[in-house]
């Protein structure tokens, strides 16, 4: 999600995509809903993000990188948090980690800079994970399920698994023992669906590109559309 990340072999044939072209699982196209994902690398020279003309343009989420590892806070996160809301965007927040440091003070610090994930305009929180921080397969597995399993005591809600097919294939050995968290994979390749690993039946949401455009953001950023698996929309993201 951040520009200094791991990231596998991308095609991006769909650095040009609209929200009338991107498909659900549904096969559903402009009412599907869709949003981006944003760090600090989206406010460029220190600019906000207008997130009115993103709301204008057709969004209805955004997912804000709140926290990496156990000291960064992202500046723009609580304006980000703020703005969106007030714009009536559903709010998203994303932990980076770093498994080469503990997971549970990983997790109280997200825990504490997002002050909940359990009010009106919030879905539930977020894992980045997308470096095995020199972890084997056993190691990062083991070390997943104690931040998620803290994480979701601290929030009251279950959280959401980011992450990369050939990631989770690999430095993950393409386990299947966390399918019971909505997965957020990040597939860039010109198909009509994502790949799905890690038995997962399906996929919550789906990032198809990291050179989208939207007004109110300053450069580019990474587009993301809704499937649906978790039930309507607007009470996933605790809407009203």
């Amino acid at each position: 999600m951040d520009s200094t990340r791991w990231r596998a072999t991308r095609i991006f044939a769909l650095s040009a995509i609209t929200v009338g072209s991107i498909l659900s699982a549904n096969g559903q196209s402009a009412a599907t809903p869709t949003g981006p994902d944003v760090s600090s690398w989206q406010h460029v020279d220190g600019r906000f993000i207008d997130w009115f003309a993103v709301k204008r343009s057709g969004h209805d989420f955004a997912m804000v990188k709140a926290t990496e590892g156990i000291s960064y806070i992202n500046p723009y996160f609580v304006a980000d948090s703020v703005l969106m809301r007030a714009a009536g965007i559903a709010r998203g927040t994303y932990h980076y980690a770093r498994p080469q440091l503990p997971p549970e003070p990983q997790a109280a610090l997200y825990a504490t800079i997002v002050l909940g994930q359990n009010g009106p305009l919030d879905l539930p929180p977020v894992l980045d994970l997308e470096h095995s921080g020199g972890l084997d397969p056993g190691a990062l597995i083991n070390w997943t399920h104690r931040y998620l399993n803290t994480v979701q005591a601290l929030t009251g809600r279950v959280p959401i698994i980011y992450t990369y097919p050939n990631f989770w294939k690999t430095a993950m050995a393409n386990t299947s023992e966390f399918t019971r968290f909505p997965l957020w994979i990040a597939d860039y390749r010109d198909n009509d669906e994502p790949e799905v690993p890690g038995g997962w039946p399906t996929w919550t949401f789906w990032q198809t590109t990291d050179r989208g455009s939207i007004p109110g953001i300053a450069g580019r950023t990474d587009l993301n559309v809704y499937s649906g698996a978790q039930g309507d929309f607007a009470r996933f993201a605790n809407m009203g």
